[in-house]
């Protein structure tokens, strides 16, 4: 590793102290080096406060004029919540900029590159891209497409079911599996459900680790059965939650909006709620990502629909057997082997006696 990697790497560390905060703007790490150390660093905390660049102008101790930045992501040229970074760093003084990821941002999108170059800066990109890109593929896809990135997850035993014939799945995974969906929770934006397993389960869908964000609870419920018993419309109020539905029941979505639900009217197809529509309706309020959590059916829609974009498969060391027994994904299925669903070579984490297996949709 070179010493712009081991900057850059710095960078990466700090960039993903905020996650699950700066939705739907991207992660970013910044570090400045002068005469061969490190004299400040900064991130993005949370969306609307600071950029990583001037978080780690506002903690320098010393005079940076000459100095290199290292950021994991393009410096933006444009006027948002914040000013642009480009003219932070040029009135700085800033020597050399290293970048990580470019910014497929419209507003951005090599303008920040050009503005610096114009100004006397050195500019070097691409250093550590891969790393840098991996960390924000939700904003890559959000900014590009306007509509949220979605993970698919479901745990399963070896002989692929989740749950047994009388219904009964408490628990497939075990707790290190469980913790872990509980920091994706804290990660993505979002977090989608359908009806059945509201129904079913009444969960809460919240992230239960210490000072993460919940994400915002997604129900989709083409009739509009959300029970106003239910845990999730009892706390409403406490995280956001939206059901999703074509009911034109304007007494229930009376009933659930004086709760604190928000309801989604889509377009209606074929009885159930259009999900391409949704998920429209969903990226113009900023839930850049979602982590689709089943069941069956809804994991099945999003999936023929185009929409799911990553897979987590938690893989149980259990047997539960059954021919009636469920499986992680229903629907109607595919006809034929070739119409199948193609997914990436896995990437594969054990927790404990689980098996992660983590796949890109093809």
């Amino acid at each position: 590793m070179n010493e712009h990697e081991k900057y850059m790497k710095r960078a990466l560390e700090l960039a993903v102290l905020g996650r699950g905060f700066v939705n739907p703007n991207p992660m970013v790490g910044a570090v400045i080096v002068k005469d061969g150390r490190i004299i400040s660093e900064g991130w993005h905390h949370s969306y609307g406060e600071l950029h990583a660049e001037r978080d780690a102008f506002e903690n320098l101790k010393e005079d940076c004029h000459g100095a290199d930045l290292y950021v994991t992501l393009e410096p933006c040229c444009h006027h948002g919540k914040q000013p642009p970074c480009t003219d932070a760093i040029i009135k700085r003084g800033i020597k050399r900029v290293f970048a990580g990821s470019d910014d497929p941002n419209p507003a951005v999108n090599g303008g920040g590159y050009d503005i610096l170059k114009k100004n006397g800066i050195e500019v070097h990109r691409g250093i550590l891209k891969e790393e840098c890109d991996s960390i924000n593929r939700h904003f890559f896809h959000y900014i590009k497409n306007r509509i949220p990135y979605t993970v698919c997850k479901y745990a399963m035993t070896a002989d692929g079911k989740i749950a047994t014939r009388t219904g009964d799945s408490k628990w497939i995974s075990g707790e290190a599996s469980r913790r872990y969906v509980h920091e994706l929770r804290g990660t993505y934006r979002g977090i989608m459900v359908g009806i059945n397993t509201v129904l079913k389960d009444d969960p809460m869908l919240n992230c239960r680790i210490e000072n993460r964000k919940s994400p915002v609870r997604i129900v989709c419920d083409s009739s509009l059965r959300l029970p106003l018993e239910s845990r999730l419309v009892k706390t409403a109020g406490q995280f956001e939650t939206i059901a999703a539905t074509v009911s034109q029941d304007s007494e229930k979505i009376s009933a659930l909006e004086k709760r604190g639900v928000k309801v989604i009217v889509t377009k209606n197809k074929d009885g159930r709620t259009d999900l391409a529509d949704l998920y429209k309706k969903l990226g113009s309020m900023g839930i850049d990502s979602i982590l689709a959590e089943g069941g069956g059916e809804l994991d099945y829609s999003l999936m023929k629909e185009g929409l799911c974009n990553r897979l987590l498969v938690f893989v149980a060391p259990k047997i539960f057997g059954g021919r009636n027994a469920k499986t992680p994904v229903g629907g109607e299925g595919a006809e034929l082997a070739k119409d199948c669903l193609r997914l990436s070579e896995p990437v594969v984490r054990l927790l404990d006696g689980d098996v992660l297996l983590d796949y890109e949709v093809m």
